[in-house]
């Protein structure tokens, strides 16, 4: 009679994770078109700008980026690429193709190509798999051996959120089984990308687990993405996400803590203290880029993005405290002109280079940031401001543009929009039943 019950509560809980794990139904437009305006947890919103002034303001901007970076591969129409740059035009790397497909999902509605663009840049992501885990984009293309054919985490991660994204905006029932394709995606990034002991994420598929000098514990801090990971448990329910959660908050705090008390920075990269475990400590120069990879630079200036959008999303107190110590921070230090921010910081604060220019990619991730602390109300104007209708190359306008859709409410995480159906509520012992991953 027991065994008989548990093949009949195994049947029913599998029907059960089914129905919440189905794919959204097919619809003839998007289900969230552009703008959403989103009520974000306790967030401050752009005040020197009217509402409808910020969705024209991120049309303008998405209209000149669209122009200038999105690149038709052939005459087929049928794969896209994201340019490199100006004097990279015919570079691509993951992070851009992941980039684009973000942008593309949030933009529907307002841009009728917007999921014929999707699909093609999917597309082109899969003509180019790395060699490590085919299931991973080579993170640049042309593809070049001297650099290594291999994925690197980012723009595989934005890619599986775009995915799963367009299951919620278009269904999966298309040319494109997007729910599906999130799933082969997330199980290469889940083997081949994040610690097995460590719950960290990797810098890439070709990263010894040991190492050295890479290892499960030398990490890009630009590569917490705390919403996507939340995103990925709420929408599959594999603990493995929470987990790596919990270690990637604990490291932020400790590095806050131990490295940069005054300011809240991170550096670009980060090392174990001691081979083979935490606490972690800023890498050396050259330890990956180059002499910076112990600074705030260019890899971590996408943090109090990336942080405070978890913050706003999701209401997490962690994630809020994180990316506003760093924006409280850059407001007292330029004295809330936005246009005072420099290109680069030591951890305590002292500019990298003093004399550079002002540059839209170190200010706009602190817009997102300051959105989270209702002191910050000027200094987010001032950032706005300083960066809404700027434009330099790929890189920084293409986070730019993504900080625009974050504070002007139009940045939307699948799970958290209406109809979504969540595998978290999913309880503890169905997991286990059903052989959830528990790593």
């Amino acid at each position: 009679m027991k065994e008989r019950s548990g093949i009949g509560c195994l049947i029913s809980g599998a029907i059960l994770l089914c129905c919440l794990l189905r794919t959204a139904p097919s619809v003839a437009g998007p289900a969230h078109p552009f703008p959403q305006h989103l009520p974000y947890q306790a967030a401050l919103s752009v005040t020197c700008r009217t509402r409808a002034q910020v969705d024209a303001d991120i049309r303008s901007y998405y209209d000149r980026w669209k122009r200038d970076y999105v690149v038709p591969v052939d005459t087929s129409g049928q794969l896209y690429r994201i340019s490199a740059g100006k004097n990279q035009r015919q570079r691509t790397v993951s992070e851009g193709q992941g980039y684009g497909m973000l942008l593309m999902v949030h933009m529907a509605g307002y841009d009728r190509q917007a999921r014929h663009i999707f699909d093609g840049l999917w597309r082109f992501a899969r003509r180019h798999p790395s060699r490590v885990d085919g299931r991973l984009m080579a993170w640049e293309v042309p593809e070049n051996p001297a650099t290594g054919v291999d994925a690197a985490f980012d723009g595989d991660a934005d890619m599986a959120q775009a995915l799963l994204m367009a299951d919620r905006q278009w269904g999966s029932a298309g040319s494109i089984n997007y729910r599906a394709a999130a799933r082969t995606l997330l199980a290469g990034i889940t083997q081949s990308m994040i610690g097995p002991r460590s719950h960290l994420v990797m810098l890439g598929d070709w990263v010894e687990r040991e190492g050295p000098p890479y290892s499960q514990y030398t990490v890009r801090t630009s590569d917490f993405m705390v919403d996507h990971f939340r995103t990925w448990y709420a929408l599959t329910g594999d603990v493995l996400w929470l987990r790596v959660i919990g270690q990637v908050q604990q490291v932020i705090t400790q590095v806050q803590r131990d490295h940069s008390p005054q300011t809240g920075l991170l550096p670009d990269f980060l090392v174990p203290e001691s081979p083979g475990t935490t606490p972690l400590r800023p890498a050396w120069p050259n330890f990956l880029e180059g002499p910076d990879d112990g600074h705030y630079e260019y890899n971590a200036g996408r943090d109090p993005w990336r942080l405070g959008t978890d913050a706003l999303l999701y209401g997490d107190a962690i994630s809020k405290v994180q990316a506003g110590r760093m924006a409280a921070w850059m407001a007292r230090a330029t004295g809330g002109d936005a246009r005072r921010i420099k290109d680069g910081y030591f951890l305590d604060g002292r500019p990298l280079r003093p004399d550079d220019d002002f540059t839209i990619f170190f200010a706009a991730p602190f817009g997102v940031a300051a959105m989270t602390r209702p002191e910050l109300q000027h200094f987010l104007n001032s950032v706005y401001l300083a960066v809404r209708n700027r434009h330099e190359d790929y890189y920084e306008d293409t986070v730019t543009l993504l900080c625009l859709l974050v504070m002007g409410h139009n940045y939307w995480n699948p799970d958290l929009m209406p109809g979504s159906h969540r595998s978290r509520v999913v309880t503890p012992w169905l997991h286990l039943l059903l052989g959830a991953s528990s790593r």
